[in-house]
């Protein structure tokens, strides 16, 4: 590797996640913040966890009801 080219690698850097859980890696940064990591991610923990941003699972149920409710008035 060449000389003064390369970030500082910090290989005992602390990574916290917003569950609450953390673990140390190697980075080039001293410390980090996740939002997400394997202790509560759905594909490793095979919980099932809906992540409603915004209410779009409630607008798109609004709006789902408001188009039976217009397709049963046409009939």
């Amino acid at each position: 590797m060449k000389k003064d080219i390369h970030p500082q690698y910090y290989p005992n850097a602390k990574t916290q996640c917003a569950c609450g859980n953390s673990f140390i890696v190697g980075s080039a940064k001293e410390y980090t913040e996740v939002e997400i990591c394997s202790a509560c991610h759905p594909f490793y923990t095979g919980k099932e966890k809906m992540i409603d941003t915004l209410g779009r699972v409630e607008k798109f149920r609004k709006r789902l009801a408001k188009a039976k409710d217009a397709h049963s008035r046409k009939r």
